[in-house]
């Protein structure tokens, strides 16, 4: 498929700036795909639809402070430093975004806070990328230590106030336990303790993943023909009780309900030939776009995506091309909230 095919209009004051109160109040566009219906709920109402046995499948990757700001050696200018992934812990070396790139060449040096922390460029990536060093002689606990306190929550550019002190708690899902992330795993975002209490009670299991997520499926695709689009590769990890709880929900039949598109990635990414979950870990730069099979999860948990972006792509293969396209013009005309402060969609 071409890129101009995943082409929509989306009004800027539909992309929510910050969450509801209540998270599981958001409002959920239930899609039923093999009738071709929709049906407008709230997301509290996963309550009514699932059953006891139903599997939800999260990712519990913890998004840090990724976003930083730094002065450049001799000329002061501020630079934004937008850490991605370490790629040597012994050495401190970083994957990182710069903003502006122009500025920045192999060989500077940037300051942070009041020197409390200095990095060093040493090679170039991409337009915007750079790998840095970071010059510090403390243990790991002092410098996550200084990259927490230098640091700000990630939220993404489309939020276009200033970060608020509640986005460390608004931008974290409830299942985050393993550093890594610098985007959140949106879909969960809706899950609140009491609902999930609730789902508890009902029997509904949980089985978790983890997925890092980087910029990969919110960089923009570049190429009109789909099959040249490369993602950047995302650190995951899949464990045989994960495997096991997965694939005796599929055995009896039940829901496995993949909740968010870096969880779709995982599984799909781990898949065996006989269509079940297996025990993995390593980097994926699986891409799911028409005409994706998907094999693991019969139901999906999404937000509402940006038009001609990596996850509105696996939310029309997941479902159909045109049929989502359709949904997508009657959630703009209702006002559904878009992306990950926004509202949910349920695929069945």
């Amino acid at each position: 498929m071409k890129l101009s095919q995943f082409k929509f209009e989306l009004p800027e004051e539909l992309i929510a700036q910050e969450p509801l109160k209540t998270r599981h109040d958001s409002r959920l566009l239930v899609v039923h795909r093999k009738e071709r219906r929709i049906e407008h709920r709230k997301f509290h109402d996963i309550l009514d639809i699932f059953n006891e046995g139903d599997v939800f499948v999260v990712n519990n990757t913890k998004v840090f402070t990724a976003r930083m700001y730094g002065q450049k050696e001799k000329t002061g200018a501020q630079i934004e430093v937008f850490l991605l992934r370490e790629l040597n812990h012994e050495l401190r070396l970083w994957d990182v975004l710069v903003d502006p790139a122009r500025k920045i060449r192999v060989g500077n040096k940037l300051y942070f806070g009041d020197d409390d922390l200095v990095a060093e460029v040493v090679d170039n990536t991409t337009s915007r990328g750079r790998t840095i060093r970071f010059l510090f002689d403390g243990d790991d606990e002092a410098f996550d230590k200084v990259i927490k306190k230098l640091g700000e929550t990630p939220i993404p550019k489309y939020i276009t106030r200033a970060v608020k002190e509640e986005d460390e708690l608004w931008y974290q899902s409830l299942f985050a336990k393993h550093v890594g992330a610098v985007a959140a795993p949106a879909a969960q975002l809706h899950l609140t303790r009491e609902l999930l209490m609730r789902l508890d009670i009902k029997g509904i299991n949980f089985a978790e993943v983890t997925l890092h997520l980087g910029l990969g499926a919110f960089r923009e695709v570049e190429v009109e023909d789909l099959t040249k689009h490369k993602m950047d590769s995302e650190y995951y990890k899949i464990s045989q009780e994960t495997c096991d709880t997965v694939n005796q929900a599929v055995i009896n039949k039940s829901r496995v309900v993949a909740v968010g598109g870096s969880v779709m990635r995982a599984m799909e990414t781990s898949v065996s030939s006989n269509k079940t979950l297996n025990p993995s870990e390593g980097w994926t730069d699986k891409f799911l776009f028409p005409p994706q099979v998907f094999n693991i999860a019969n139901a999906f948990i999404t937000n509402l995506h940006q038009p001609e972006s990596p996850l509105y792509m696996m939310a029309c293969a997941y479902t159909d091309h045109e049929f989502m396209a359709e949904i997508y013009q009657e959630a703009i005309k209702e006002k559904y909230r878009f992306l990950c402060y926004g509202d949910a969609m349920l695929i069945l």
